[in-house]
C-alpha cells in the first residue's frame, strides 16, 4: 500500500511539472480492489456508511410501490376497497362528484321531459297539467331532481298523474338514489371507522435489545397499548427480512424467516392490558444463532413485528406493524420497569416505555456460548471417571493386602501345627 501511495504522489508530482510546461494531463493509476479496501478507514468515512433501506418503517407503512401494473382493470372490479384505499382528499372529491352528477343528469332529463311535452310553452296556464307543477327551467329541474333523490319534498313541486314517463323516471331515480347513497355513505362509514386509527394506539418500543435472561441469550423488544379498551384475541408475530443465496446458487432478495417468538409455548397470545416485553431465545434454531455483538452492525437485516388482534369497541380486526435494522437492535441493554404498584391500582409510566439500561452480557454468539459451556462441562466428566478409577485402584490394593494379610495368617497356622506334631 506504502508503495502504490508513493507511485502516486510521485505521478502527482510529475504531472503538475508537466501542466505548467504543455496542456497535457497524466492521470493517476487506478489501484487495485485489494489495495484500495486496505487504505485507512478514514479515508472514505462517507462511502464506508452503508444506507440500510427499510422494508416496513417505523410507522407500519409498507416501503413498497407497485410498479408497470398492466392488468390495472382489477382495481375497478373491486371498486368498493378501490374507493375506500383512496387517500381522503380524493374520496371527498368522488363523493362529491358522484352526487352532483346524478343530480344534474336526472334534472337534465326533468326537463327534457317538460320540454319535449311542451310544458315551458303553458307555464302560468291554469287549464294545462304539466308532468311537474311549478317546473319553469332547468334550474327548478335540477332542483327537483335533488328533492326526489333526497326524499326531502317540499312540496311546491310535485309530479302529476297525467305523465307516465315522469312517473317512470321517479322510480328510476328513487332506486338508483338509494343505491348511492348505499354505496357512498358505506364507503365513508368504513374509511372512518377503519382499524388503522386503531393500530395509531398500539405502540412498539423504539428499540430492540439481546441480553441474557433465564441464562440463555434473547432478542427483545416492548408493546403496548395507549387506550383503555383492550385489543381482543392479540397475538405478535416477528419475521426477519434479509437477502439469502441457496445452495444452487439462486438469489432470493428480501427473503422472510420466522422468528419465534412463543408459538409453540402459546406466548405470543397477548393479554395486552399493561405493556409486555416480547422474547425471542436465540437457539439453533433462530436465525441469530450465529450473530455475535461484533458480527450484528455488519449484518444487513430487518426484523418486522406484526401485533394483530380485533377492537374490543367495533369487532373489525386491527393490525399494527413495526421495524427494526440493525442499528436500532442494541447488544447488552434491558428495557426499564414502567409497571408500579399504587395504592388499589396499577400505573404505567410511559415516559420510560422506551427507556433501557445496559445490563452485563456476554459478547458472544449464542452459538459459541452453547460450545463454551459443553467445554466446561468436559473436566468435570474427566474428574468425575477419574475418580472412580481411583477409587477402583484402591479398592483392589485393599483386596491384595486383605489376600497377603489371610495368607500369612495361614501360613502362621500351618507352622503351629507342624510344631505341635513334632
Amino acid at each position: 500500500v506504502c508503495l502504490f501511495l508513493m507511485a502516486a504522489n510521485v505521478l502527482e508530482e510529475d504531472s503538475m511539472e508537466q501542466d505548467i510546461e504543455s496542456p497535457v494531463t497524466i492521470h493517476q493509476p487506478k489501484l487495485p480492489k485489494q489495495a484500495r479496501e486496505d487504505l485507512p478507514k478514514n479515508i472514505n468515512k462517507e462511502c464506508a456508511k452503508r444506507k440500510i433501506q427499510r422494508y416496513v418503517r417505523k410507522d407500519g407503512k409498507c416501503n413498497v410501490h407497485h410498479g408497470n401494473v398492466r392488468e390495472t382493470y382489477r382495481y375497478l372490479t373491486d371498486i368498493f376497497t378501490t374507493l375506500v384505499d383512496l387517500k381522503w382528499r380524493f374520496n371527498l372529491l368522488i363523493f362529491v362528484m358522484v352526487y352532483t352528477v346524478t343530480w344534474l343528469f336526472f334534472g337534465m332529463i326533468w326537463w327534457l321531459i317538460a320540454y319535449l311535452r311542451g310544458d315551458m310553452d303553458h307555464i302560468g296556464d291554469s287549464t294545462w297539467t304539466p308532468c311537474v307543477s311549478n317546473l319553469n327551467g332547468f334550474v327548478s329541474a335540477f332542483l327537483f331532481s335533488i328533492e326526489t333523490e333526497t326524499t326531502i319534498g317540499y312540496g311546491y313541486r310535485v309530479i302529476t298523474d297525467k305523465c307516465p314517463e315522469g312517473i317512470i323516471l321517479l322510480l328510476v331515480q328513487s332506486v338508483l338514489g338509494s343505491i348511492v347513497n348505499a354505496f357512498m355513505v358505506g364507503c365513508m362509514f368504513v374509511k372512518i371507522s377503519q382499524p388503522k386509527k386503531r393500530a395509531e394506539t398500539l405502540v412498539f418500543s423504539t428499540n430492540a435489545v439481546i441480553s441474557m435472561r433465564d441464562g440463555k441469550l434473547c432478542l427483545m423488544f416492548r408493546v403496548g397499548d395507549l387506550r383503555n379498551s383492550h385489543i381482543v384475541e392479540a397475538s405478535i408475530r416477528a419475521k426477519l427480512i434479509k437477502s439469502k443465496q441457496t445452495k444452487e446458487g439462486e438469489f432470493i432478495p428480501l427473503n422472510q424467516t420466522d422468528i419465534n417468538v412463543g408459538y409453540y409455548t402459546g406466548d405470543d397470545r397477548l393479554f395486552l392490558v399493561s405493556p409486555l416485553i416480547i422474547s425471542h431465545e436465540i437457539n439453533q434454531q433462530s436465525p441469530f444463532w450465529e450473530i455475535s455483538k461484533a458480527q450484528l452492525p455488519k449484518e444487513e437485516l430487518e426484523i418486522v413485528v406484526i401485533l394483530e388482534g380485533m377492537v374490543e369497541a367495533t369487532g373489525m380486526t386491527c393490525q399494527a406493524r413495526s421495524s427494526y435494522i440493525t442499528s436500532e437492535i442494541l447488544w447488552g441493554y434491558r428495557f426499564t420497569p414502567v409497571l408500579t404498584l399504587e395504592d388499589g391500582f396499577y400505573e404505567v409510566d410511559y415516559n420510560s416505555f422506551h427507556e433501557t439500561y445496559e445490563t452485563n452480557t456476554p459478547v458472544y454468539s449464542a452459538k459459541e456460548l452453547a460450545e463454551m459451556a459443553s467445554r466446561a462441562e468436559l473436566p468435570l466428566t474427566w474428574s468425575v471417571s477419574s475418580k472412580l478409577d481411583q477409587h477402583a485402584e484402591l479398592e483392589t490394593e485393599e483386596e491384595e493386602k486383605n489376600q497377603e494379610d489371610q495368607n500369612e495368617r495361614n501360613g502362621d497356622v500351618a507352622n503351629l501345627e507342624n510344631e505341635s506334631k513334632v
